[in-house]
Order: structure tokens, then sequence, then C-alpha cells
């Protein structure tokens, strides 16, 4: 392949002109949207770099996007939010925009205090990846540039969301272990600490009415602290045959607790997560989860943080992203 393509290179190759190149690539008036989804995508293929450094002096746009974790959700076992962010840096890249990734400090959160990114104005638009606490949530609404949530979503907020389908996930998941036979089923996951978990605990809550099943308390299995800190999970007294965890983490943390009282996975009880990230694989049996389309949330949130840098007024809302059950061998059928 070529080094150093050009849009003169990218013109020859679809008959047309530089300047429509240009225009396409710099999302200006003039080219119809068709034409601009087909410039962009031979642009792509033949490997052609953005020149930002140009584009940011002549138009005043940092050509950077600031992906803002909260810090409990970057420790060195949590792999999820990496991969979202990893994600939105290679669709950021077709748009000649950097991701640039910026831990809020608990400090800061706790003190309401503006990301450095975005008071020395390195970026064009944010995107916060996790969630972050209610109050944190009007600094968010004060920051005078294109944001989005991203994993979470909060209703008082007029801030676009990108969310997997957390309830139905969650939902068919149970709904599964109801066919494998299982009627005593636990919840693991501390329902009041995000948006996420307690969607996931409704879908749960969901199939259990639907099956005429009552909820007990005793099978809502906490398993962080207040600030999302993971606990040790109390076993409840009478065990349950089956535990839906909120994401694949805690299952991994529940197996260990498990283990360490003599139960065995499947044969005693049946285990599943959530997000088919890389602790789904590392357990023994592997572990039956929804897989989130990390490829398609980080696509779709691009999608919309161009749109708003560019100028869009429309509001998308909350946005869901569907995902898939992955069957392992960590269910036993009953009966």
């Amino acid at each position: 392949m070529k080094n150093n393509i050009t849009m003169k290179d990218i013109a020859n190759t679809l008959g047309v002109s530089s300047v429509t190149v240009s225009k396409a690539l710099s999302d200006k008036e003039g080219v119809s949207d068709s034409l601009k989804l087909k410039i962009k995508k031979v642009a792509d293929e033949l490997g052609y770099r953005y020149n930002s450094a140009a584009k940011t002096i002549k138009e005043g746009l940092s050509y950077n996007v600031g992906v803002m974790i909260p810090q409990r959700f970057t420790g060195i076992n949590d792999s999820f939010y990496m991969r979202v962010y990893q994600q939105i840096s290679l669709h950021l890249d077709r748009f000649g925009y950097f991701g640039i990734l910026n831990i809020l400090s608990n400090e800061d959160e706790e003190q309401l205090n503006f990301p450095r990114i975005y008071n020395e104005s390195k970026v064009d638009g944010i995107v916060i990846l996790g969630q972050v606490s209610k109050p944190y949530i009007e600094t968010v609404q004060k920051m005078k540039l294109p944001k989005l949530f991203l994993d979470f979503y909060d209703e008082h907020a007029e801030i676009d969301s990108i969310v997997t389908d957390n309830f139905y996930g969650a939902y068919e998941l149970t709904n599964y272990l109801l066919r494998m036979g299982h009627r005593e089923i636990a919840y693991v996951g501390n329902i009041y600490s995000t948006s996420s978990i307690q969607d996931r605990f409704l879908g749960y809550y969901k199939s259990l009415l639907e099956h005429g099943l009552a909820l007990e308390d005793r099978l809502i299995l906490n398993d962080r602290d207040e600030r999302g800190v993971f606990i040790n999970i109390e076993l409840p007294d009478k065990m349950p045959t089956a535990f839906v965890c909120n994401c694949d983490q805690v299952a991994y943390n529940l197996y260990e607790r498990l283990t360490a009282d003599g139960y065995h996975v499947p044969d005693d009880c049946s285990v599943v997560g959530f997000d088919n990230d890389v602790y789904a694989t590392l357990l023994n049996p592997q572990l039956t989860t929804v897989e989130v389309d990390v490829s398609l949330m980080a696509e779709t949130t691009v999608k919309f943080i161009m749109e708003k840098i560019a100028g869009s007024s429309r509001q998308n809302g909350r946005v869901l992203i569907p995902g898939n059950i992955i069957y392992r061998d960590s269910v036993k059928k009953l009966g």
C-alpha cells in the first residue's frame, strides 16, 4: 500500500474532484450524505491520515475528544472500560480525531472539579464513561461543550446516553435459568450503585414475575459498598440453585467465595454473568454471560459526538445497544 495517501489519490479512485473529497472529509455542505460515506470509506480503506495539526490551526478545533472514566472503574482488574475506550479511539481515528483518556479522581469527583482537559480547552467534546455521582452530573451539565454519557444514564440530565440493553439481557439470562429448571435464583449486585446494575436487576425481577415467583430479599446479595468498592459476598443460609451476577468480574468474585465454602459450579449451583469480558473465560467452568457489543457502542458514541461537535442540536435521548447470550458450561439443567 502506498504511503502518504493524499486527497487526490482518493479523488482518482472514485472519479471525483479533490475539492469534493476535501468537503466530504471535513463534513462540509455541497456533498450528498451517501457520497460522503463512500469517500470516507475509501479514505479509510486506502489508509488516509488526516492532518489534525493543520486543521487545528485553520479551524480552531483541538481534534481531540475526552473520554473521562471515574477512578473507581480503572483498577488493575477492571478491563471492560479499557476495552470500550480502545474501541472509541479506533473509531475516532477514522474522523481524524484522537481520544484522550482522562481519569476522574475520587477527590475531583467529590469536590465537583472540572477535568483539566476541559479547563485547558484540550478537547472539542467529552464522553463520560461509567456512572458518576448525582452531584457530579450537575457539574457535567455545566460543561459548555458537546458531551454524552456512556454505559449509564440519568433521567434528570438532558444529556444523551448510550447503554447496552441491560434490562432485556438480564431478563433473557433469568429466563434461560428458569428453562433449565431453576426456581431459587439469587441476584448479585448493589442495586443502588449504578443505573446498569439496577436495570439488570429489573430484568431479573420481571422474569421472576412472569413465572409466578416471589422476589425474596434474602436472594438479593450485595457486591460493593457505596463507593463502588467490591466487598465480600455474603451467601444466604439457604442456598439458591443459581446466581445472576451483574457483571463477569462479580461472577469471578462469587466463584472464589463459592469455592472457599466448598461449593462447585455448576454441580452445586449455576452462575451467569454480564459483559463477556476476560473474566468469563478465566473461570473454570467458563461463564455463561451476555456479550456486550462494545464495538457498536463505541461506533454509536463516536457518531453522536461527531454530530454534536459539527453543531447538530438533535437530541438522541437514551439509545440501547442489544447484546446476546453466550452459552458456556456454568449452568446445570435440573430435573
